[in-house]
């Protein structure tokens, strides 16, 4: 069990980058994960579960993640802003919507979905390779960035990661290299999964496809008590405080004590 992939997403709801390693902030989540957020001028967030339009928006950053790059999917067209040029990016954003938005920046705090289990989510690669079997269009890359999570295990089978969370209200312990985790619950999803990642192209039957199959290869370790629908992926965590500013990086090791106990119990 080792960690595959590490991918942050500096701009909530836009395209994330993979990275070697992240450093864990002080609020316990990924330095620079979603530290960016595009809201409207009455401060809602722009995202996917607001408008299907955001699919259509691309975006790729410097290694110093100071500077993005925007462009329209499928035009050659791009354009560069310095983070910090704030007047010049809400412009463009604001044209791009066809509303008046602007970009906001926590860098302590990010702008995380969950506000309890405000940690990286995790999943692993061989969950994602088998939900790419369950609908013909979509390819594993596809399926990864349609679900956007930040950690990626390696070397276990499909939904292993379900025995990263217990019973409700119960938090698992486990470690990503020397960085301490705790488990909550499988991640609820919404509607962007079921959307196409570059064109915005709505997936006929995603949701109630997906829940049946979920329900149908639910393995022996999931807490069943955890799912009160079956539209669930990915895991939730927390990180102590305590774990600030130590790193995770690709190849880590997954320790899982009581996991591994939890795990061996229940198959």
């Amino acid at each position: 069990m080792y960690l595959g992939q590490v991918v942050v997403f500096p701009i909530k709801s836009l395209d994330g980058i993979a990275v070697k390693e992240a450093r864990i902030a002080k609020n316990g989540s990924l330095e620079n994960d979603r530290i960016y957020a595009i809201v409207d001028e009455a401060g809602r967030f722009v995202n996917g579960k607001r408008t299907a339009r955001i699919h259509l928006l691309r975006s790729a950053y410097d290694e110093c993640l100071r500077d993005v790059c925007l462009w329209r999917n499928g035009e050659s067209s791009k354009e560069q802003f310095c983070l910090d040029d704030s007047a010049r990016l809400n412009g463009w954003l604001s044209d791009f919507f066809g509303f008046a938005v602007k970009l906001i920046h926590d860098p302590e705090a990010g702008f995380p979905d969950d506000r309890t289990a405000y940690g990286p989510t995790i999943i692993s690669e061989a969950s994602l390779r088998e939900i790419s079997r369950w609908f013909p269009e979509l390819t594993f890359e596809n399926a990864r960035r349609r679900f956007r999570t930040n950690l990626e295990i390696g070397g276990v089978p499909p939904f292993w990661e379900d025995c990263l969370f217990g019973a409700p209200g119960k938090l698992i312990s486990f470690h990503v290299g020397e960085v301490q985790f705790s488990g909550h619950n499988p991640c609820q999803r919404c509607v962007v999964p079921s959307r196409d990642p570059d064109n915005s192209d709505p997936t006929a039957k995603f949701q109630k496809l997906f829940m049946e199959y979920r329900k149908q290869t639910l393995p022996k370790w999931a807490d069943v008590r955890q799912f009160n629908h079956y539209y669930r992926l990915a895991v939730n965590t927390s990180i102590p405080l305590s774990e600030a500013g130590k790193g995770v990086r690709v190849g880590d090791r997954i320790q899982t004590n009581d996991v591994l106990s939890s795990w061996l119990v229940r198959i």
